[in-house]
């Protein structure tokens, strides 16, 4: 029966690859011990006993200690329209309230300002995306 739970680890182990939860890895280990213990001769009741244990004491000390150092390690990435906050460009078409055209990020955009009109070859500042427009300052 000992190898049920070898059985178990390996399905829990697979899973906890495609979540990257850290739940099924512990349930995988629980079940580990329980298949070492059951390997050794002990009975069924022992063998979930251990599992049982084993498994809620790695969820509730070791997962969040691991959760944690993931959370930090991960860096904080802007993507898509995110990422151009904040990017610098220059302005092609006059900047106005409606409309106009500037040069940044490796294209031309359509662009607009919540400030004055913004002449031809200033530097603007993109402060949002709205929509396909950026907003954008001098």
């Amino acid at each position: 029966m000992w190898w049920m739970w070898i059985l178990a680890a390996l399905v829990c182990g697979i899973v906890e690859v495609m979540a990257v939860s850290f739940v099924f890895l512990m349930l995988a280990i629980g079940a580990l011990a329980a298949g070492i213990a059951g390997a050794l001769g002990a009975s069924l009741a022992v063998q979930m006993i251990i599992f049982v244990v084993v498994a809620v004491a790695l969820l509730f000390v070791v997962r969040p200690f691991l959760k944690g150092r993931v959370e930090r390690s991960t860096p904080d990435v802007r993507t898509n329209a995110d990422a151009l906050i904040g990017r610098t460009g220059y302005v092609t078409e006059i900047v106005g309230e409606r409309n106009g055209r500037i040069q940044f990020s490796g294209g031309e955009w359509s662009a607009r300002t919540e400030g004055p009109s913004i002449p031809v070859g200033v530097e603007v500042c993109v402060e949002r995306i709205d929509g396909a427009t950026a907003v954008v300052s001098a």
